[in-house]
């Protein structure tokens, strides 16, 4: 097979793919607190996959991506062997083929919603990421504008938070000025689209990375893995709303007393099934269409 492990991810495998190209194809796996866990979620990863080609083209106008294809048909060759027994069945809709890319060596969070350790952070000293916010903002509440709040990328334990100045000396300030304006536009038009569809983005990890000199974005792009989903009419300050996303994953995991290293307990079977329905759900209300209508997928 001319077709070379690049990378094994928790979510996916990057396969060389020749000429400046990559295969990127997207497990069902799920982790939660970086630990892999045993049980797939049946479909997660071409929700993945689906998600991130609709806001690809959504925001092409914004900037370019590293999408080439997701059609089964247009993948190399080779990639038959990748879905084993079952050839590009096996992995149709999770695979995409792409371009290329140098990656910048920080993960672009934006926040538009106080949630998870932002909450944790603003509830004992009044700041996001070390920034200073109004006081008498509650768990959930909107922010007074979109945040870009960069981290690390960690090859090994957790990414670490940050400053944008942080950030500047690892990719040069006007780079950072460039990765921070591209990726609040695009967060506000996710959320904006989302939220006509009745979900709100509360936050929201873009990876970016230069093609041919220009910043694109990469990997995967306002999905449930790498975002937090709320639905909107069960929003409001002061709760933390059920999520579409795997948050009621990790609450669940957070309240075994699992000391969140390997190996991870057992999800039930209808937590399984329960996830697999959010990560469906999410993105046929934010797409408008149903999932059944993508590659590989069970009509």
């Amino acid at each position: 097979m001319s077709l070379t492990l690049v990378h094994s991810g928790k979510v996916r495998e990057l396969y060389d793919a020749g000429e400046g190209r990559l295969l990127m194809v997207a497990s069902d796996r799920l982790s939660a607190f970086d630990v892999i866990l045993a049980e797939p979620i049946p479909d997660k990863g071409r929700v993945l996959t689906a998600m991130t080609v609709h806001f690809l083209h959504e925001l092409a106008d914004l900037a370019p991506s590293h999408l080439i294809t997701a059609d089964p048909d247009q993948l190399p060759k080779d990639a038959a062997e990748l879905g084993g027994d079952a050839g590009l069945d096996g992995i149709a809709g999770r695979a995409v083929l792409v371009r290329r890319a140098e990656m910048l060596p920080i993960e672009c969070i934006v926040r538009g919603y106080l949630a998870g350790s932002g909450w944790k952070e603003y509830s004992t000293s009044r700041t996001l990421h070390g920034m200073p916010l109004p006081a008498g903002l509650e768990q959930a509440s909107r922010l007074p504008e979109p945040m870009f709040t960069p981290s690390t990328k960690a090859t090994e334990g957790h990414d670490l938070n940050i400053s944008f100045d942080e950030a500047a000396d690892l990719v040069g300030k006007e780079m950072a000025e460039k990765a921070r304006d591209l990726c609040v536009e695009a967060y506000r038009r996710g959320a904006a689209a989302a939220e006509r569809n009745g979900i709100i983005v509360a936050d929201t990890k873009f990876e970016l990375g230069l093609i041919d000199g220009e910043l694109a974005l990469c990997d995967e792009v306002l999905t449930p893995d790498s975002s937090r989903f709320w639905p909107a009419d069960e929003w409001r300050p002061g709760i933390n709303p059920p999520a579409f996303d795997k948050q009621p994953v990790r609450d669940l995991l957070e309240g075994s007393g699992w000391d969140k290293k390997p190996p991870p307990p057992p999800l039930p079977p209808e937590v399984v099934t329960e996830t697999s329905e959010r990560y469906i759900a999410a993105y046929e209300r934010i797409s408008g269409r149903r999932l059944a209508d993508w590659y590989g997928a069970a009509r």
